[in-house]
């Protein structure tokens, strides 16, 4: 039996408090300064931008193309987030601070992301169709990120502050950078295993920068890493032979990890 225009007003306002109530709990369990409803749903501005988008959207989807525009050059001037209404953004979606947030017309973001303020979901191309990017389930965008093209990002991708993702990222994969790069999380931890048997560990260094001194270094670490293998299979060869030549073992004399640390910062 066909439901009556009631039953289905009554349904559509259950699942929109239902909605409501799932973005206001996300705001809870991804901020730690969240601390009553109704703080949260008066002053986020992220959350405002996503419920204002939800009414959007549904202009849009409606063919009132003027109006939807209009009601998100508000939203935009409200909120500091620009979102066209033509844009797909799923469940449980949480825009922390928010301010400066772009995202473009066929960009589509699945349930459960989180986005930082000054990310940009951009296109590259002014031909019509699809030319903004896709964000599987669980995808972290840093503040600043620029995501530009019809890229797709796999589901739990993260992407580091301030990087410009050109290309497609896989599921649960890490990138950084300008432009930016997939990190290899056994290659890093190996490099942090090296430096710290060396006696140091350059905090303020990591795989994650663009400054070409910290490339070097990192290139520096990896031969110190690999020459240390060889090593350590010729000693372990001489040894098996009974011919262990004297000073074998690897010499610390003039290794000041102090005066190292010092001129890394």
């Amino acid at each position: 039996m066909p439901m009556s225009s009631r039953e289905a007003a009554a349904g559509a306002n259950i699942q929109m408090f239902r909605r409501l109530r799932e973005d206001i709990a996300v705001v809870f369990d991804r901020d730690p300064a969240a601390r009553t409803f109704f703080e949260v749903l008066t002053t986020y501005p992220g959350v405002h931008a996503i419920l204002l988008h939800r009414l959007n959207h549904a202009l849009w989807g409606m063919g009132l193309k003027w109006l939807a525009r209009l009601s998100a050059h508000l939203a935009r001037w409200l909120t500091g987030i620009e979102i066209h209404p033509g844009a797909k953004i799923g469940c449980r979606v949480f825009i922390d601070h928010g301010m400066g947030v772009v995202i473009g017309e066929t960009a589509e973001i699945g349930e459960d992301c989180t986005l930082y303020h000054g990310v940009t979901l951009g296109g590259t191309s002014w031909k019509k169709g699809k030319r903004h990017p896709t964000l599987g389930p669980g995808v972290i965008v840093g503040a600043g990120a620029k995501i530009l093209g019809p890229i797709t990002l796999g589901a739990g991708a993260k992407v580091g502050s301030n990087a410009v993702v050109v290309k497609d990222v896989p599921a649960g994969a890490t990138a950084v950078g300008i432009p930016a790069r997939i990190l290899e999380p056994e290659k890093d931890k190996g490099r942090a295993e090296q430096a710290e048997k060396l006696g140091f560990s350059a905090y303020a260094i990591s795989d994650d920068m663009n400054d070409p001194v910290v490339k070097a270094i990192h290139g520096l670490i990896d031969h110190s890493a690999n020459t240390d293998r060889r090593i350590d299979w010729i000693v372990a060869e001489l040894k098996r032979f009974g011919s262990v030549p004297e000073g074998a073992k690897r010499p610390e004399d003039g290794f000041d990890p102090d005066y190292l640390n010092k001129i890394v910062d």
